[in-house]
């Protein structure tokens, strides 16, 4: 398919790092946001919007996570941010971009939650050695590439995935990160390999449960209809 072809989506990490409307500030969830230069633009793809109304961050914070939060791939920070203005009285934000790590300190100090934020360069887990979270959410970049690509930029790595590499380790490694009680969700879309995703979480003895799911337009470059869902990643009983 057409919609999820990783050069389509290559051709997008480079349109939005080079585009001359490319914001300093942008508007989401009735609040202002900085960006910076080479961190991926939530103002070009519905997904951010996406995870925000998945994880109850919306309006009211009633669904919201609560207790200690986890992002990984943070980007800008506004999912982790909105986390901490719900109420997560612990919130980190883990992303492998050190201009994205940048990007989230930034705007948790703009909204007034750096005390309760922190913001952590990490490949995956590997900068939270030992740590346990009672949500750990990672809204992915779902598209795969081929298993010999490389990347040729940190950019590049928020929109495609080369053979699901990424994919497979957190699954492997996420539920090793959570508390008794918490929870691991991934934001994912059939712009991605679903099928793929659920033979590569039932290698790694991983079940997926749909939490919730949407058609929204694709964005800026699209009018496709994606489906974005929500999956609660847990270990497989028995």
């Amino acid at each position: 398919m057409q919609v999820q072809s990783y050069e389509r989506s290559l051709q997008r990490s480079h349109a939005s790092l080079t585009r001359d409307d490319r914001p300093r500030v942008f508007s989401m969830a009735g609040r202002e946001w900085d960006l910076l230069d080479e961190v991926f633009a939530p103002v070009y793809s519905p997904s951010t919007e996406a995870a925000i109304g998945f994880l109850g961050l919306a309006g009211g914070p009633a669904d919201a996570p609560r207790g200690s939060f986890l992002e990984i791939g943070c980007g800008t920070g506004v999912v982790a941010v909105l986390g901490a203005l719900a109420g997560c009285r612990r919130v980190v934000a883990a992303d492998i971009s050190r201009p994205a790590v940048r990007n989230a300190e930034l705007n948790a100090a703009r909204h007034g939650v750096r005390a309760r934020l922190d913001a952590v360069h990490s490949d995956l887990f590997s900068g939270l050695p030992g740590e346990r979270f009672d949500t750990v959410f990672w809204s992915s970049n779902y598209v795969r590439a081929p298993d010999t690509y490389t990347y040729g930029s940190i950019h590049e790595a928020a929109y495609v995935d080369p053979g699901y590499r990424t994919h497979r380790r957190f699954l492997a490694q996420a539920p090793d990160a959570v508390t008794d009680n918490g929870r691991v969700l991934l934001h994912f879309s059939d712009r991605g390999d679903v099928d793929r995703l659920y033979e590569i979480a039932a290698e790694c003895g991983r079940t997926l449960r749909t939490v919730a799911s949407e058609l929204m337009v694709e964005g800026e470059y699209s009018s496709d209809l994606v489906e974005h869902m929500l999956l609660e990643v847990t270990v497989t009983s028995g």
